[in-house]
């Protein structure tokens, strides 16, 4: 499995069939093709510059599709994404390509429907049913850097609420704000809708 790539940008065009684009990635003198979402492929500069991706390695049917991202937080959002129902990697990508892993985790926690129907070929439905299963798969989130010393509270619920909050990519300080006004017991799902309810109003 291909977690990540480092070299430099070989090509870069539009993605048949997909709101991405395709860009090959020179490493060594081997080129990886892979599928790039708008926003990360608006973040890489010209042909021949470097480029350092986060890489999710997708298998169906005899075919492997790797999907590149900017951040390991935009990789395990669409990870996240791409276990929910009815979403494969396609929608997916058109979902952070109009909201980020924070934007969306701020979503799902207001429950706003309409935010999520912004996403080409997601319709009213689609974007309920996305909401309801999204909130029950937030503390399923891989740990991510962004938590280390976020100052979370004894206790393991809390330290892996700090967790997930960090690798949705919420600063130290949001984080560390958060937990200052969670009630003291909890399960980590209870936990993590409070703390998502405090940070949301400051989409």
């Amino acid at each position: 499995m291909i977690g990540s790539l480092r070299g430099s940008l070989a090509e870069l065009e539009a993605s048949a069939g997909e709101q991405a684009l395709d860009a090959v990635v020179d490493v060594g003198g081997v080129g990886y093709r892979v599928v790039l979402g708008a926003r990360t492929a608006a973040a890489l500069g010209p042909v021949g510059s470097p480029v350092a991706l986060s890489v999710h390695t997708h298998v169906r049917e005899g075919a492997i599709t790797l999907y590149g991202f900017s951040a390991s937080e935009d990789r395990r959002t669409f990870e996240l994404l791409i276990g929910a129902h009815g979403v494969g990697p396609a929608l997916a990508m058109a979902i952070l390509g109009v909201h980020g892993p924070v934007a969306l985790a701020r979503i799902v926690a207001a429950g706003d429907v309409d935010a999520l129907t912004l996403v080409p070929g997601v319709g009213k439905k689609t974007a309920q049913r996305l909401v309801i299963e999204l909130a029950q798969r937030l503390d399923t989130v891989a740990p991510g850097p962004a938590a280390a010393g976020a100052g979370a509270a004894p206790g393991r619920p809390r330290a892996e609420v700090a967790e997930a909050l960090g690798s949705l990519g919420y600063a130290h300080d949001e984080v560390r704000a958060a937990l200052e006004r969670l009630p003291e017991e909890g399960t980590v799902e209870e936990l993590l809708r409070e703390a998502l309810r405090e940070l949301a109003p400051r989409a």
